[in-house]
């Protein structure tokens, strides 16, 4: 599927707050935490639990927040599809949306059971 304008400015529109609870609601229902939720978040933002809770209470748009967020130099190993978009072939104009659903794939690896080491990608050396 194509990312449209349309679709990229809905994502950048929507708050963070009222999408983090369900990525956890998803999470313990698969027997996973907060704390590995944040940690997830954390490796891909650079967002710590205090910065997390403070983007939260701010109600901050994804805009926002990917705005603000140091995304991790490994980002462009995930890849994958998520909600029928295929990450890798999503165009650099859709940036935004390109790392929501890059932090969504993390968060479905979690939901999945895969292990941390293999969430959190690391360089072969």
């Amino acid at each position: 599927m194509k990312v449209t304008a349309e679709k990229n400015e809905k994502v950048a529109n929507m708050i963070f707050a009222t999408i983090y609870p369900l990525y956890l609601n998803r999470l313990e229902k698969n027997g996973r935490t907060k704390e590995e939720l944040n940690q997830v978040i954390e490796w891909f933002t650079g967002f710590d639990e205090d910065a997390l809770q403070g983007l939260i209470d701010e109600k901050v748009t994804f805009g926002m927040f990917f705005e603000k967020a140091a995304i991790h130099p490994n980002a462009h190993m995930i890849k994958g599809v998520v909600c029928g978009y295929r990450i890798e072939e999503i165009e650099d104009e859709f940036e935004l949306y390109k790392q929501c659903r890059q932090m969504e794939k993390l968060i479905d690896e979690l939901a999945r059971g895969r292990k941390m080491e293999k969430i959190l990608r690391e360089e072969k050396k």
